[in-house]
């Protein structure tokens, strides 16, 4: 029933999905670019037409009182940033405890215009041994879907070299707050 509404709220959308099933039962599916509140509702139409039930990240106070229940139903992982727990290994935790996890993350952090993606991302799926699977929405051609697993090899230049190619010529509801995609890692100076 779900995917049959799925389906039909991308066809009336005039949007077609692309792609297929990740083969991997665990990933971190990159949620790109994200510059608008509809990316939500057309990435949750495109996961549910895959099979795909996308987990998230989100404060922990959202957790909190009679819509906290909702919140985790919806596939939501509170996050305790105020014990300074680390998040990289928080995910990974959560990916040792399910046999199948998408844990879904917009890498720009925010709709807005930032001048970098967050590695978060990359290095949850090096932590916890899974592929990265490249979610998109280009509403110049009102497609979306998943791309291809990858799996990162620690080489971040090379691996975000991949990354930015796949999404070349992807373009978001706002193409003016896409920022580079670029982490802030990659401009940092060698360890010594």
């Amino acid at each position: 029933m779900m995917r049959m509404l799925a389906e039909a709220f991308l066809r009336l959308t005039g949007w077609k999905s692309e792609g297929s099933e990740p083969q991997a039962k665990k990933f971190v599916l990159l949620a790109a670019p994200h510059t608008s509140n509809w990316d939500l509702a057309y990435l949750l139409a495109i996961a549910v037409r895959f099979d795909v039930t996308p987990h998230w990240m989100g404060k922990h106070t959202l957790f909190r009182g009679p819509m906290g229940w909702l919140m985790r139903r919806l596939g939501g992982i509170p996050i305790r940033r105020h014990l300074r727990e680390n998040v990289v290994e928080q995910m990974t935790r959560a990916f040792e405890e399910h046999d199948e996890f998408c844990l879904t993350i917009p890498p720009e952090g925010t709709r807005g215009r930032a001048p970098h993606w967050k590695s978060g991302f990359y290095h949850i799926a090096r932590s916890a041994d899974v592929p990265i699977v490249f979610g998109y929405l280009d509403y110049a051609s009102k497609r979306g879907g998943l791309g291809p697993e990858f799996r990162p090899t620690g080489d971040l230049k090379a691996d975000m070299d991949v990354i930015r190619a796949f999404y070349a010529g992807i373009r978001g509801k706002h193409p003016e707050d896409a920022g580079e995609i670029r982490l802030q890692e990659e401009d940092a100076p060698p360890p010594a």
